[in-house]
């Protein structure tokens, strides 16, 4: 059984669908040159599925752009995480490094994709580093605000009763910050798939923004559009099961805010 929710979803996308073809292939208001109709969009989707376009099928494309975001994802959370409640813990450690991140912290991801190449070269690590930079960000303000948001009393009462200081890390800390920290993945995620097709703009050979600057200079408009439904599908995909992750992980929190 469909729920409301995606009921009301479906029919969003289909009152959508259906303003898109009324606007391109019924009465020419939009022109295919400004952007593709329904059934320009199909061919070039079943141009890249059966053919390939830019030296590979989609399949290819969304799996290298998915390897990106994935590894600069899982260096950022890996990073900013600790970073982060290590802050919030501690007010030396805060002191020391805050400095440093408020001025890094405006910086947008893609000004260091000149910087990224000088040292990392067009590889595959160039991009992971920017998309690193984009997730890393978003992950450590959630962590250091949900350490913060604790109630001093209960940290105290854990000092008094003598609590170690990586249990009460791993007991205390860490779980009471949680919900806060998931809403920073969920941001670094989004961060990272915007930041992967900028970075694959530039000495990209395969991936999704690949797809995407190439059709640019073709003047191809549905491969446009093909490559940034791709994004939005494995941006949507990736969101989702990060939702799911959450639900295991904190359904307390997850009950009580449904």
């Amino acid at each position: 059984m469909i729920g409301r929710r995606a009921q009301i979803g479906l029919a969003t996308v289909a009152a959508v669908g259906v303003l898109w073809w009324l606007l391109t292939s019924v009465t020419g208001i939009v022109g295919s040159a400004r952007f593709p109709s329904p059934a320009e969009f199909w061919v070039s989707l079943h141009q890249i599925l059966s053919r390939g376009y830019a030296g590979a099928g989609l399949a290819q494309h969304a799996l290298h752009s998915l390897k990106l975001v994935a590894m600069g994802f899982a260096v950022a959370i890996a990073t900013g995480i600790p970073l982060g409640l290590w802050m919030g813990w501690d007010r030396r450690v805060e002191a020391l490094v805050n400095p440093i991140f408020l001025v890094v912290r405006p910086i947008p991801p893609l000004a260091w994709i000149p910087l990224a190449i000088l040292w990392l070269g067009l590889g595959d690590a160039a991009k992971i580093m920017v998309i690193w930079f984009a997730a890393f960000v978003p992950s450590v303000i959630n962590a250091f605000a949900g350490v913060r948001n604790i109630d001093r009393p209960v940290i105290e009462a854990a000092r008094m009763l003598g609590t170690p200081r990586w249990r009460m890390v791993r007991e205390i800390i860490a779980p009471a910050a949680a919900p806060m920290i998931f809403t920073g993945l969920r941001l670094s995620l989004q961060a990272s798939w915007t930041t992967l097709v900028a970075a694959e703009l530039v000495g990209a050979l395969v991936g999704l923004g690949f797809i995407l600057n190439m059709a640019q200079q073709d003047i191809y408009p549905g491969m446009i559009l093909v490559g940034m439904v791709a994004v939005g599908i494995l941006g949507w995909a990736t969101t989702w099961l990060l939702g799911q992750a959450e639900r295991r992980a904190l359904a307390w929190n997850v009950a009580a805010r449904d």
